[in-house]
């Protein structure tokens, strides 16, 4: 069982900075990374909505920036501090950069990655797919 706290505290901390002019829909993300760091990230809207960046892409970037790794444990948040589900397309994103042992804090409790995004598509599916070299 993941204690979750923490990255509940990190995440609803990131959401009151979010940017939401137009949805006023601020979502905040945490992530524990295998090294013990945790990576936030929040929604920055643009008015070229096409644009706006999530909090998981926000997050993701942080993770980045500050060294890599994989995220082991992930939650999200809404402006009520609720634990909220990821879309879709942050799912394949969160996949992209999870650890084995990853899990999720969804409102219905704790779920691993093939539960939240079974068959998930990944860089194994492009390795299998390249021409010989």
């Amino acid at each position: 069982m993941t204690d979750f706290e923490p990255l509940l505290e990190a995440a609803r901390a990131v959401a009151a900075r979010a940017y939401v002019p137009y949805s006023h829909y601020p979502v905040g993300a945490a992530g524990l990374v295998d090294d013990g760091r945790i990576v936030r990230g929040c929604n920055v809207e643009n008015a070229g909505y096409g644009v706006t960046l999530c909090a998981e892409c926000g997050m993701i970037s942080e993770l980045m920036a500050s060294g890599g790794g994989k995220i082991r444990a992930f939650v999200c948040v809404n402006r009520l501090g609720e634990v909220i589900m990821p879309c879709g397309r942050c799912r394949q994103l969160l996949a992209e950069h999870a650890a084995s042992d990853f899990t999720i804090l969804t409102p219905k409790g704790e779920a691993n990655l093939d539960e939240v995004l079974p068959q998930s598509f990944g860089p194994a599916d492009l390795d299998a797919a390249a021409p010989e070299a």
